[in-house]
């Protein structure tokens, strides 16, 4: 063999050999044969996996001058734990696609999950979470868009007035689609706490505006007889103190998502602490209304005012909740604290382990 041929084979060898520590030094998993000299035996794939490693590592520039001893590599579940990374050849391709998947996934802290999620991390089967995106902030939008208007409205700002019947469009399309749909989407991934509450309070926004729209006869249907208009029905006796129960059943179960929320976050929980006198000074307003619907017009209207500034507030946490999360799926540098506090009760199972 010329000298030339010889330096051609030895620098492309040293090529070769580069590129393989290159390749190993971004985790890539590299099969390569080393010269069998006799009595010597081949080395199988976790053990060629390891030799690539350990030569990189020795020559990463980290000047610590330690390095993982050559040899076969430690067994699986130890300190360097190689089973999520090796691929056999006998594999078939969906067992080595699922392997390259559980590899290359990234874990996130129980409180980011709870940021995400508004609910603690729980365990479930399968990878949903993974292929499916967050349905949270579609459900809080939906709840957004319908009470913002509708608090303002309660308000009387600019002159706006009649109880948010402007915005019935909203409570169908963005207040009882999304949320409904959040909350399945929820359900499907095994939230139960977030699944709830988007689902209970999609399917207010959707009783709300079929209230106030006509085609479902809600307050028509208690128009005195030979009235002129269905809309005489508002103001009987029957009507506002049966629409009272109504707003008085979605109090009583904003308490229950009250004292859950305990375990989310501080924002979450003030949606909740502010929701919970929205719906009692509207359940005394129609009440008033019941009692004397002339005489109590005045108060009834100072009630609902008050009430248009809980949900005010309500609101302003709820912006603040959604801005915070998209920051945080979308991995933006600025971080928006939200008050974790599932670590700060901790759950019964988490205490029974102590």
């Amino acid at each position: 063999t010329s000298p030339s041929t010889t330096r051609c084979s030895s620098t492309s060898f040293i090529i070769i050999w580069g590129l393989l520590i290159t390749a190993s030094k971004t985790n890539g998993i590299c099969i390569i044969s080393t010269p069998k000299h006799k009595g010597q035996r081949t080395m199988d794939h976790k053990e060629q996996i390891h030799e690539v490693r350990s030569h990189s590592h020795h020559h990463n520039g980290n000047g610590n001058g330690h390095h993982r001893p050559r040899g076969p590599p430690p067994p699986a579940h130890g300190p360097y734990d190689y089973a999520d990374e090796y691929i056999s050849p006998q594999m078939s391709r969906d067992d080595a696609l699922r392997r390259v998947k559980t590899a290359g996934s990234i874990s996130i802290s129980p409180e980011l999950f709870e940021k995400l999620y508004l609910s603690p991390q729980n365990n479930v089967k399968g990878d949903l979470r993974k292929t499916f995106g967050n349905p949270t902030p579609i459900a809080i939008v939906g709840f957004l868009i319908s009470l913002t208007p509708l608090s303002c409205d309660l308000m009387g700002w600019r002159g706006a007035g009649g109880s948010g019947a402007a915005g019935i469009g909203s409570y169908f399309f963005f207040g009882g689609l999304l949320m409904f749909v959040g909350g399945l989407l929820e359900w499907v991934l095994g939230n139960t706490f977030p699944s709830v509450v988007f689902t209970t309070f999609g399917a207010y926004w959707l009783s709300f505006g079929a209230t106030l729209n006509p085609s479902f006869a809600a307050f028509s249907s208690y128009a005195p007889p030979g009235a002129a208009s269905g809309a005489e029905g508002l103001a009987t006796k029957g009507f506002n103190a049966s629409f009272g129960f109504f707003t008085l059943a979605m109090g009583m179960i904003t308490v229950v998502f009250l004292v859950c929320s305990l375990r989310t976050n501080i924002v979450f929980f003030i949606i909740f602490l502010t929701l919970v006198p929205t719906f009692a000074l509207i359940t005394a307003a129609y009440w008033f209304l019941a009692m004397d619907f002339a005489g109590n017009s005045a108060f009834a209207a100072k009630l609902l005012e008050a009430a248009g500034a809980c949900a005010f507030v309500t609101c302003m946490a709820g912006w603040y909740l959604i801005f915070a999360i998209l920051l945080a799926s979308l991995d933006f540098p600025l971080d928006l604290p939200v008050g974790d506090l599932s670590r700060v009760i901790r759950g019964k199972s988490e205490m029974s382990r102590v």
